[in-house]
């Protein structure tokens, strides 16, 4: 390539492989196709690097960046390699180049604001480097010299956050920041704050709440901008409330944009934590007015983004903080303090571990574990789908708790001071806790400092029994007069200066036992059943859902409480039998909300209703998000027919009966004519918010499109009153407890019997070891055994082809060697003695089974152990068991 080429922003040639990827569509550009590469800053290294489109695919890119970003305009002067092409393929793009033009994408698409030009999606990268104009207010913090450094200035944050965006692979983002905080902006070292830029990448992560919505930020920018707030609350239907600010302030004959960014970090910092001790609307709108005479549009556009807690980046935690040390987001998840993490792994913090009463660190790196009145990522629980899956994951034996249908309370208490924190680790609202600090001392009687793992929920004092989930919101609590609020306690992570997150479940609950007293119905400790056998099991899952409980939560009894793991299991009926157990109705749809984000300016959130056959009315049911890929929901923005009412309550129809807070941003034209979806989820509820006498689905999600179906044969409000009462009669519980009865094989096998097992030795050898050059006489004859009933001994496949037969799992049961399949059959045993389904504790992976040692059994007695290293025993006998061969 010449010179001036490598100076272009484009570069074009066709494929030679097929192997690339597009870098917007993901699909492989075809071998010999014509591909448009965008030349943009390697980041993972010195000088360029080039992202390969599909033809197609770059003109869309056009269409949705800011008119001000460069596009192809004029393709000899633009694109690299251009006049190596033929003119087939040089008319072929120029076409495309027309056809983008003449559609003119940069006018009219946001229909709030026809002048205006459209604006990226995504943060647009920072190419130019000339040095930037200097705020003379401007306040460098921890700068010794006085003169300003490049690691602090905000657009290098925002050209790194652009390098992320840009990628999409984990340990790409990784290594973008990386990069940045090892070399820094000019490649010769990080200079910046090195945990400011880390609170910065994780906005999430901070403690900062700023109370602004994205319909409460248009009302300001509206008076800052001199806007018309309708008209940006229509191009707020976009779904991207900093995208809207910043288009609305290009346009803005009040405020101009700079034309080159001036701010540095640490102004943007200090911003926003006066925002977020702001209130008053007046107050904040003068706040605003203080920065943005010195922001670009992009400067505005990621300062929101900031606010809003979400850079769009597609980033966390752990991609930003293994940027630091490969042990620092582990550190996090216990800690959840993002500072005190980057400080310790970054040399910056001077303590010694364990120089905080409070607070409990490893040696290992200076790895905080816990903090008192810090809050520490909750253990978490994955799906189980089944009993055998339980057992699996389970091998040592179970605690089996009921899983309450309340909110999860983290509770910290030192001294005599309590802290409550929810599960997404943020303060509890005090009407839901506040009393506790009366009755905690009270159940912990030798407790100064704890901190406890814990479901809160609204109990009726009368009966003792729970209440729905949502009735702990203080408008739903007034209507429950004999009903108190009560903390079921169901794990222990800190007592009295000991930390117990490396104790075994067993251990815990034996704490937990001994020191807590139970307080009725204000301090509950959870209802657990330690659970061995898989019918066992089953027979708790039925009972639970027989009762109309939420579910069971299984925890191992030899794990330790690991933050931020899903490795408890949670076992609810829409999981099991592949959700043949969940509660499902066929709903029409009635109407649909803008998405936002990804999804925003199309309708993703479907309201569902059925119809009331005595009033001639349509009722709402639930509203649903989830079921829909990309490829069906762009259908359905063709299919749906929708008039568009804004939410506004007095355009809805009269044959639609819907609460204020369910009226959607688009209603259906004719109920009748609209699709039919089968919904399903965890179970019906009954909330009120709904118009179907308050009957409604949790967890709802779209299984099926019904096409079947019409509104005339979907599910009608008389059905689905039948379909609540019995929600639990309905239940097929023989699908659960059909999962761990015997059943009989009758295929005929060949099995390989071991007719004799006789050892030579050629000295006594009192450790149990044969000397190496034994070799054993075995002989073996083959039979059929048509019916498994009436075998003497197990038999393995020895085919290594998939099957359920296939071994996976071996442990010994009183001194019989078993071998299981992956969900837990056992798949060898002697006529008499066949073993329970399920893995029994002590089960073990084979494949962490050692060299074969094996133990030779008479009917009498154990003899002696024999390890066997001729290798002829090991191959020819590995699974095959008469007499009775064991391995070690």
């Amino acid at each position: 390539m010449a010179d001036e080429d490598c100076e272009k922003p484009f570069a074009v040639e066709r494929a030679k492989t097929g192997r690339a990827k597009c870098k917007k569509c993901k699909c492989p550009i075809d071998k010999d196709d014509v591909r448009i590469a965008k030349i943009m800053a390697n980041p993972f290294g010195d000088g360029k690097m080039k992202a390969w489109h599909h033809v197609d695919c770059i003109f869309d890119i056009f269409g949705k960046q800011r008119a001000t970003t460069k596009r192809i305009e004029n393709p000899p002067e633009d694109i690299a390699g251009w006049d190596d092409l033929n003119n087939a393929d040089q008319k072929l793009i120029i076409e495309k180049l027309e056809e983008f033009e003449d559609k003119a994408p940069f006018k009219g698409k946001r229909q709030a604001s026809p002048n205006k030009t459209e604006s990226p999606r995504k943060i647009s990268k920072i190419t130019s480097t000339s040095p930037p104009k200097i705020n003379p207010k401007s306040s460098i913090k921890n700068e010794a010299s006085g003169s300003l450094r490049r690691d602090d200035l905000f657009k290098e944050f925002r050209r790194v956050c652009a390098d992320i965006a840009n990628v999409s692979a984990y340990t790409d983002k990784t290594a973008v920041v990386k990069k940045m905080l090892r070399k820094g902006a000019d490649g010769s070292g990080f200079k910046g704050d090195v945990v400011l830029w880390c609170r910065m990448l994780l906005p999430m992560a901070g403690k900062r709440i700023y109370n602004l919505q994205s319909k409460q930020l248009i009302k300001l920018f509206s008076r800052i901008l001199r806007q018309d707030e309708d008209a940006m609350l229509e191009d707020l239907e976009q779904g991207d409330v900093a995208e809207t600010i910043s288009t609305f302030f290009d346009t803005s004959t009040n405020s101009r944009p700079c034309t080159r960014s001036q701010l540095t970090l640490q102004e943007v910092d200090k911003f926003l934590e006066n925002l977020a001790t702001l209130t008053r609307e007046d107050d904040q709108v003068s706040h605003f007015q203080s920065i943005i005479d010195n922001c670009t549009a992009n400067d505005l556009k990621m300062i929101i983004r900031l606010i809003k807690h979400d850079l769009r980046i597609n980033c966390g935690p752990k991609h930003i903080l293994e940027a630091i040390d490969a042990d620092a987001y582990q550190a996090f998840q216990v800690s959840n303090n993002l500072e005190s993490v980057v400080k310790r792994f970054t040399r910056q913090d001077g303590d010694q571990p364990g120089s905080d009463p409070g607070t409990s660190r490893s040696p290992v790196k200076g790895k905080i574990l816990l903090s008192l009145m810090t809050p520490v990522l909750p253990m978490l629980a994955e799906a189980c789908t089944s009993v055998e899956m339980a057992m699996r994951k389970c091998p040592n034996g179970m605690m089996s708790e009921v899983k309450y249908d309340g909110e999860r309370v983290q509770i910290h208490k030192k001294g005599h001071d309590f802290k409550y924190f929810s599960r997404a680790l943020k303060p509890v609202v005090p009407h839901k806790v506040s009393h506790f600090k009366d009755y905690i001392p009270k159940a912990f009687p030798d407790g100064d400092d704890l901190i406890l793992d814990s479901e809160i929920l609204l109990i009726d004092m009368k009966t003792g029994q729970p209440l729905p989930f949502g009735t702990l919101g203080v408008h739903k609590k007034a209507q429950f007069q004999d009903a108190k609020v009560c903390i079921f306690v169901f794990d222990c992570l800190y007592y009295n200066g000991e930390v117990l997150i490396n104790k075994t479940m067993r251990e815990r609950r034996a704490i937990l036992n001994k020191r807590m007293t139970v307080i009725p119905n204000r301090v509950m400790l959870s209802e657990v059943e330690e659970i061995n056998d898989s019918k066992d099991l089953a027979e708790m899952i039925a009972k639970v859902i027989k009762m109309g409980l939420e579910g069971l939560v299984l925890k191992d009894v030899n794990s330790t409480y690991e933050p931020g793991k899903r490795h408890w299991l949670k076992v609810k009926r829409d999981y099991l039998c592949n959700g043949a157990m969940a509660d499902s109705a066929d709903l029409v749809v009635l109407g649909a909300w803008y998405g936002t984000g990804n999804k925003g300016g199309i309708m993703s959130i479907f309201l569902m209703g059925c119809y009331d056959k005595n009033r001639d009315k349509w009722v709402t049911v639930t509203k649903v998000h989830g079921g829909h890929d990309d490829a069906t929901l762009a259908r359905l923005q063709d299919e749906l027919d929708m008039i568009k009412i804004g939410k506004d309550p007095n355009l809805v129809p009269k044959w639609l009966i819907v609460s204020k807070p369910m009226v959607p941003d688009f209603l259906a034209r004719d109920p009748k004519k609209q699709p039919v979806w089968e919904i399903t989820g965890a179970e019906f509820t009954n909330q009120g918010v709904h118009t179907a006498e308050g009957i409604s689905i949790r967890f709802p999600r779209v299984t099926r499109i019904r096409d079947d179906k019409d509104w005339a044969t979907a599910t009608s409000l008389d059905e689905l009153r039948v379909l609540f009462k019995k929600r639990t009669d309905s239940i097929d519980f023989s699908l659960l407890l059909g999962n761990t009865s015997d059943t009989k094989n009758t295929r005929s096998k060949k099995v390989k019997k071991l007719d004799s097992y006789n050892i030579k030795r050629t000295k006594e050898i009192n450790d149990g070891t044969l000397a190496d050059d034994i070799k054993p006489d075995v002989g073996i004859m083959d039979y059929d055994v048509k019916n498994e009933s009436a075998q003497t001994c197990g038999e393995w496949k020895k085919n290594d082809s998939e099957g359920s037969d296939n071994a996976v799992f071996y442990a010994f049961l009183n001194n019989d060697y078993i071998e299981y399949s992956a969900d837990g059959r056992p798949l060898n045993w002697i006529e008499g003695r066949k073993p329970n389904e399920g893995l029994p504790r002590g089960a073990k992976p084979l494949s962490e089974r050692g060299p074969a040692e094996m133990v030779s059994f008479t009917t009498e007695k154990l003899q002696r152990k024999l390890t066997l290293r001729n290798p002829y025993i090991s191959t020819a006998i590995p699974h095959i068991y008469c007499t009775y061969i064991v391995y070690k």
